[in-house]
């Protein structure tokens, strides 16, 4: 007779529920308190930042904000410095044209629309020039508390190949992680992905030796640390037969 059969995993995810607690235990244990790294001073800085970090890195952004908003930290300041004012201090980002006209763009809407404010809704977030669900994802979670899952490049990577949330398009990714991730770690949820994707579980090497969920990851292929590897490795003998 066959022997009793394990915990089944969660509908949609390739760990058991209690495999999922665990995950996110851990990742809160190693960063209690989880924060986008990108620097801003309130919801608009905020929201330009996000708007800015499509295809770009966060240190990338930091940077070209760090002068941009020291002239520019309001919609009315963004009007008035129009698109080519704009672009000056953020050519150094892909796509620096495009992104200059949406945040000039947006800029006039929540001035004509929202009192020159952020609006805390996802409806309204997502129909400003520029904001797609990503965007409006993390503004809603780091500016208004909101226990949203923003699924970026990190997101879906880590979701996939640890088998917490595996799926083909980052919309369905995020579609499960809200049904899976407990409650208590909602709210960081998305901050803890994005850090464990950018710099543990990164694409080309993942460094799964310095994991704190490579216990419960399924990835079939970890990698060992090299420092290790390379120290129990045989010596060769320079001495001459």
């Amino acid at each position: 007779m066959a022997g009793p059969k394990g915990p089944r995993p969660a509908a949609g995810s390739r760990l058991t529920e209690e495999e999922i607690a665990r995950f996110f235990e851990a990742l809160a244990a190693a960063d209690p308190e989880p924060r986008t790294e990108l620097a801003y001073r309130d919801p608009f800085t905020l929201l330009v930042a996000v708007v800015l970090s499509a295809q770009a890195t966060d240190v990338g952004v930091n940077r070209a904000t760090a002068e941009l908003f020291a002239h520019a930290r309001t919609p009315e300041d963004f009007v008035r410095l129009g698109e080519e004012g704009v672009r000056r201090y953020i050519r150094s980002l892909g796509l620096y044209r495009s992104k200059a006209k949406n945040l000039v763009a947006l800029s006039r809407i929540l001035l004509e629309r929202h009192g020159g404010r952020v609006p805390g809704e996802r409806e309204a977030l997502e129909s400003l020039p520029g904001v797609g669900r990503k965007t409006a994802n993390v503004v809603l979670n780091e500016a208004f508390g909101e226990p949203t899952i923003a699924v970026d490049t990190h997101v879906f990577r880590v979701c996939n190949r640890t088998g917490l949330a595996p799926g083909e398009t980052p919309r369905e990714v995020e579609a499960k992680l809200d049904r899976l991730v407990p409650e208590r770690f909602r709210r960081g949820a998305h901050h803890w992905l994005i850090l464990l994707g950018r710099y543990i579980c990164k694409a080309r090497r993942p460094e799964c030796w310095r994991c704190p969920v490579r216990e419960i990851c399924r990835h079939p292929d970890k990698q060992l640390n090299p420092d290790r590897t390379a120290r129990a490795r045989p010596r060769r003998s320079t001495a001459r037969r």
